[in-house]
């Protein structure tokens, strides 16, 4: 199994950069692997493309890592990042400065109100210093819906600034320059951090009680991991918007490759996420009208969702 791990990593690895490579060449403007054109190379390739495909993988990255860390942690094969009201928060942060600040400080704003409904849903949740996974993903679930109707107000009042609105709850990755890169940048260094607590999530996966006796903080070690999950998903929403289902589809192909040790469960699933969402961004964006790339994500990740739930009803 050991062997079999190294093998898929190495691959999912090789994979990645050349997916990066082929990607990155890829555009409407015509351009192909075999032009040469040093302007062009600079303008379009470094400038454009290269900024946009490094920010797709580190969000897909980020958001696949914080997907297997909130399923291993609820041990519910149906949670992922926005179950907690991350994705909501963010998006009420992002409208907010649309509508009142014309857009002005709008990562700052989605960023912070990705980690402010993150950090809502886990106060409430605490009861004498402990946290029930259940009352964490009703509280998760309250809180989201709340915000969703918020934002609801915010896209009535909106105005002209609607459609601008809008394409930020889809998700997209058009707005990604050098400085979004270096901000998501970032999100390595968390899944780094939780990384750390893979073993700690593989003995959790036996039952919080089991994993007491067994020496784990388990609370300390889910305080950690919800801030990690958070603070990369608030840093994925504030570049990228709105992009569901990454978090959720990703772990369960990986777990079903390399199975549940979160050892090697977590970095497939880092790399098979940011795979997956640069082949949907230059699906998205080679399209004869570029659409956010949320929808493309959606159209293969809400058919999985309902196979998850069919699996989950027969089991």
């Amino acid at each position: 199994m050991f062997h079999r791990s190294v093998v898929s990593l190495s691959l999912l690895f090789l994979t990645l950069l050349g997916s990066i490579l082929v990607a990155t060449c890829i555009g409407v403007s015509g351009l192909s692997i075999f032009s040469f054109d040093q302007d062009i190379m600079q303008k379009l390739i470094l400038d454009v493309r290269l900024p946009r495909v490094l920010g797709a993988a580190l969000v897909g990255m980020g958001l696949a890592a914080a997907g297997c860390v909130m399923q291993g942690l609820f041990r519910n094969p149906m949670a992922d990042p926005y179950i907690i009201g991350t994705s909501s928060g963010g998006a009420i942060g992002a409208a907010a400065a649309i509508v009142f600040l014309g857009g002005l400080g709008i990562l700052v704003f989605a960023f912070l109100g990705a980690t402010a409904s993150t950090v809502l849903v886990y106060s409430l949740a605490v009861r004498n210093g402990r946290v029930s996974v259940e009352t964490l993903l009703l509280c998760g679930v309250a809180v989201s819906l709340f915000l969703s109707a918020v934002l609801s107000f915010l896209m009535y009042i909106s105005g002209n600034s609607l459609q601008q609105i809008v394409f930020w709850t889809m998700g997209g990755l058009w707005n990604i320059h050098w400085n979004s890169v270096y901000l998501a940048l970032l999100i390595p260094l968390a899944c780094i951090l939780v990384f750390f607590f893979s073993r700690d999530l593989n003995i959790m996966a036996l039952g919080e009680e089991d994993a007491v006796h067994l020496g784990v903080n388990t609370e300390k070690t889910k305080r950690i991991l919800l801030l990690a999950s958070a603070f990369i998903s608030a840093i994925a929403v504030s570049i990228a918007g709105c992009i569901g289902f990454i978090g959720l589809i990703v772990p369960h192909i990986m777990r079903t490759v390399l199975g549940p040790d979160h050892r090697t469960l977590i970095p497939g699933s880092m790399m098979a996420g940011a795979l997956l969402l640069i082949w949907a961004d230059t699906v998205a964006r080679t399209l004869p009208a570029e659409v956010p790339v949320g929808i493309i994500t959606a159209f293969f990740g809400a058919p999985f969702f309902i196979y998850l739930l069919r699996r989950r009803t027969r089991s």
